[in-house]
């Protein structure tokens, strides 16, 4: 995808005609979504936070525009800004001024966290509210009983669930904008970066703390923090992801062990469970500095 960056570089017409283009097909195919925020990103690490925020709201009417054109709708466009393109600007402002990958992440996260508590201040009854989306997408000829069970369950998690899909989008579409952004400049750069990726024992004594929160609490209190915890999860799977990576590349199967990593992840979803863990204990288990001793000779 080299190719793809080199073209974004060449001016602001080029990156305005993939992020906006980019938009409007990620309505047909959503993945192509973290492409489009890419682009943002891109231009904003490299450029600066004056010349990303130009390209995004020029990309923003140029969205519009093809979105009214094509579809007979502009509003998507002003949902790309909100959601997608300006926390990725936000948080590509924050990497390229602070240059830590770990502060970007986990302010993407804070980003999320502020926006559930947001969603419960200002929705009467999420819960209700969610309930009543996901009944509309019940096959009419679906068993009713069992699936209003579910609904009942899910409807209390589906801010947590939705925030933190949105948050995953905004870090894989940092994570490419830097990948993006190493390739063309400092080869090698993003993969450093990323397998140095950590978090601070404050902030997994925070988590655990909201998770007990979550088990303890009544009522809203312990909804809005198990809504939080998802989030959470989302920041200690990619830390425990970045962990595992490092300590599987140093083993003698390192080259097949990382690939079987990343396979295990897509087609094993319930494996993020043990990798969060890995994330969440690492502060204190320092894993990837344990596997280094064990390769470090004695008296070096």
């Amino acid at each position: 995808m080299n190719f793809l960056a080199t073209y974004i570089m060449r001016g602001r017409i080029q990156a305005m005609i993939v992020a906006s283009s980019l938009a409007l097909l990620s309505l047909m195919m959503p993945p192509v979504s973290v492409v489009s925020s890419a682009t943002v990103a891109l231009v904003t690490l490299r450029r600066g936070a004056s010349e990303g925020l130009t390209i995004l709201v020029c990309s923003s009417v140029a969205a519009g525009l093809l979105g009214l054109l094509a579809i007979g709708n502009y509003q998507f466009a002003l949902l790309y800004v909100m959601v997608l393109w300006l926390p990725v600007w936000l948080i590509s402002i924050v990497l390229r001024e602070g240059q830590h990958l770990s502060l970007a992440v986990e302010i993407a996260i804070l980003i999320g966290i502020f926006g559930v508590i947001g969603f419960y201040l200002y929705t009467p009854e999420p819960a209700a509210m969610w309930k009543a989306v996901l009944s509309q997408m019940v096959p009419a000829d679906a068993p009713v009983a069992d699936i209003q069970r579910t609904i009942d369950i899910l409807a209390h998690y589906m801010t947590g669930v939705v925030a933190a899909g949105s948050v995953l989008g905004l870090l894989l579409g940092l994570f490419l904008g830097r990948w993006w952004q190493a390739n063309l400049y400092n080869p090698g750069g993003f993969k450093q970066e990323f397998l140095a990726l950590d978090t601070k024992p404050r902030l997994s004594i925070g988590s655990i703390a909201v998770v007990a929160i979550a088990l303890t609490s009544p009522g809203v209190i312990s909804e809005i923090a198990w809504n939080v915890s998802i989030l959470l999860f989302v920041l200690y799977t990619v830390t425990g992801t970045s962990v595992l990576h490092t300590v599987f590349s140093k083993m003698k199967l390192g080259r097949y062990m990382v690939p079987m990593l990343y396979i295990t992840l897509f087609l094993i979803p319930h494996a993020m469970l043990l990798v969060a863990l890995v994330g969440l204990s690492d502060p204190w288990l320092d894993l990837r500095k344990k596997k280094s001793d064990q390769h470090t000779p004695d008296g070096v």
